[in-house]
């Protein structure tokens, strides 16, 4: 059977997506590159960081929603910047009030400005709070296995796990704790920070994440929009690989990709 996304969808918030690439909307020169970028990733969510980029809180400023209109594409308002649970519930407070009732999230909770590690405490601090609120919360976390069982027992709809840092693009570190997660979820699992290439993106689908976000792979690369197009083709790729079943692997035995019987020689 030929592999079709159309056939394998993301499901999240109640809808469907074929993309399973979610892509950020910082970092590039200016509005013209975002859309490009986000025209060759294929995905079909895009985040936006309410307290960093305009979305009308603004009206005398030039607006994401200009090049990336609510009718082609889902957005997913985030919390980037934001140390404590009380800072993240009001943003998102804020976002469904511009975004006209718009109840999808991603939720961050900062633990320091060096690092960027989440601060897990007022993470499940917030997702308690968003839940309760009607909000459909996929949330940023660490890659430990029982917060991350945590926060989908709260409510979340989306556990998302780091691969490393941050914008440190240092791929997946600790393949064997999103393992852990993956096998015990019950919602998607979205490896969200960390990714430097493409390869990075295809190894997150192989292990059976169901889908990546990412922002600075893409913005910082020398050809972003080059970049985007890789990194689809990367997810694409690594969910098919794992929707195959790859074959075991097998130390120090060596086994013929072709039939032995009939060679010359041999009965």
């Amino acid at each position: 059977m030929k592999p079709n996304e159309n056939l394998d969808p993301l499901l999240l918030g109640g809808k469907t997506y074929s993309s399973r690439l979610l892509i950020g909307t910082g970092k590039y020169r200016d509005f013209a590159e975002t859309r490009a970028a986000v025209e060759a990733s294929g995905a079909q969510i895009v985040t936006v960081a309410i307290r960093r980029t305009n979305i009308g809180q603004n009206p005398d400023e030039p607006s994401l929603l200009d090049v990336l209109p609510p009718s082609q594409y889902t957005l997913l308002p985030n919390t980037a910047g934001c140390y404590s649970a009380d800072d993240a519930v009001r943003t998102l407070r804020l976002a469904r009030e511009l975004l006209d009732g718009h109840d999808l999230v991603k939720l961050e909770v900062l633990g320091d400005p060096h690092t960027l590690y989440p601060n897990v405490v007022e993470t499940l601090a917030a997702a308690k709070t968003l839940v309760n609120d009607g909000f459909k919360v996929m949330v940023y976390t660490s890659d430990d296995p029982i917060i991350a069982k945590q926060l989908e027992e709260i409510g979340c709809i989306a556990v998302m796990p780091l691969a490393s840092l941050i914008g440190s693009g240092m791929g997946i570190l600790n393949p064997w704790n999103l393992q852990i997660i993956i096998e015990n979820a019950k919602v998607p699992v979205v490896v969200d920070a960390g990714v430097g290439t493409a390869s990075d993106a295809a190894i997150a689908m192989e292990l059976g994440c169901d889908a990546v976000l990412m922002n600075t792979a893409v913005a910082a690369a020398k050809q972003p929009v080059l970049m985007a197009e890789a990194m689809k083709l990367a997810v694409q790729a690594g969910r098919a690989a794992f929707r195959a079943g790859r074959m075991p692997k097998k130390l120090y035995s060596a086994s013929p990709s072709s039939p032995t019987g009939g060679m010359i020689g041999k009965a």
